[in-house]
């Protein structure tokens, strides 16, 4: 299938070196650079221009800034956001172009690490003003006897303001043979965490909330919720719980949570009911859901049928719904989100499925 070719933004200048061994990269005023020619490709942009940093005396180009480096089939990129968060898999997206399955994972994958920069770079940064709600969307990885939870806090503007993730142990009703089985694969690979869940929500929480800061936090009656707050003592919790059971409507104190957990299962197909395009690796699961959070926060209409906008201009944050060629404009770099903790672990693909030994991380040039 042939795909219409992305319009490309051309550089006016390098902000900064990108190399990372390069001091003028954490310093960058003042920093001189020089033209070194062009370069030519097949794919647009057809003519790439060419740089030297005057610090370093080293080589880039202008695409080393572009959300499309290294790509053989930059044409993939958008369509493959836009199909992702329509419910499609990996191998429908493949058939439909032509391509490996492992060609759209990798384009996936390439989306999420550039979505969780984007929203660190765009969400507040300071206590939110507004009543947040705090809940776990139940799902799984590689098989149904590796459960987990992705973590949202979601404010009741409907903006997702972070999310993470927490290994589950399989419960529920079980028949003999898939009991055992359980207990032949957690002698093999190890027992889930039980204060996976509490470790897990500190972290969110300690992110989301700033020290010193306040907020109203609206929950179900999951023990591990509480615990996890009298933990963070430099900030504080008026913590709101309600019943689980209790209808799932819009007067529900939880409405904006469960919204959210209704279109992250409509919207991904790795998350419908008794699907078999379900995430074979708990990574791939947070970059889908980084790229689910970015369409939610800036580009989805809070209403489809008032066009209030999105989340993000409720806050403020953005005056229209964004594109998607806004949001991958450029190229963004961990070291200058100052990512840390959980983010850095996801950004670099470091989260372990425990049923796969060697999960490999992401490796890429001019990142730290």
């Amino acid at each position: 299938m042939s795909v219409e070719m992305p319009i490309v933004t051309r550089l006016r200048r390098p902000p900064f070196c990108p190399h990372p061994t390069c001091d003028s990269r954490s310093d960058p005023e003042g920093w001189r650079f020089i033209k070194k020619g062009f370069y030519r490709r097949d794919r647009p942009p057809r003519q790439v221009q060419k740089y030297q940093c005057s610090h370093c005396r080293r080589n880039f180009s202008s695409q080393t800034f572009s959300t499309r480096y290294w790509l053989k089939r930059p044409d993939l990129l958008e369509p493959t956001f836009h199909r992702l968060v329509a419910c499609s898999g990996f191998r429908q997206i493949a058939r439909e172009f032509g391509v490996s399955h492992s060609t759209i994972r990798g384009l996936s994958d390439r989306l999420g690490r550039h979505c969780l920069l984007f929203h660190e770079q765009k969400r507040p940064k300071t206590c939110p003003s507004e009543p947040l709600v705090l809940d776990g969307f139940r799902t799984f990885e590689h098989s149904q006897y590796w459960p987990m939870d992705l973590n949202l806090v979601v404010g009741t503007s409907l903006f997702v303001f972070g999310f993470n993730d927490a290994e589950l142990r399989r419960s529920g009703t079980m028949r003999p043979a898939q009991a055992i089985k359980r207990q032949i694969l957690e002698a093999r690979y190890g027992r889930p965490d039980p204060q996976a869940t509490r470790k897990r929500v500190e972290e969110l929480l300690r992110r989301v909330v700033p020290p010193g800061g306040g907020v109203t936090l609206r929950s179900d009656e999951h023990p591990s919720y509480p615990r996890a707050m009298k933990r963070l003592r430099d900030r504080t919790f008026v913590h709101e719980r309600t019943s689980s059971k209790v209808g799932r409507t819009t007067s529900n104190p939880l409405f904006p949570v469960n919204l959210s957990d209704m279109l992250l299962r409509h919207s991904s197909a790795n998350h419908k009911r008794e699907t078999i395009a379900f995430s074979k690796r708990r990574q791939s699961a947070l970059y889908r859901a980084a790229i689910w959070v970015v369409w939610r926060n800036y580009m989805k209409d809070r209403s489809e049928n008032r066009k209030v906008g999105p989340p993000a201009k409720a806050l403020g944050l953005v005056e229209r719904a964004l594109s998607l060629r806004q949001v991958l404009t450029r190229r963004l770099f961990p070291d200058r989100e100052k990512l840390s903790g959980w983010l850095t672990e996801c950004y670099f693909g470091r989260i372990r499925t425990r049923a796969i030994r060697n999960c490999v991380a992401h490796r890429a040039r001019f990142v730290t």
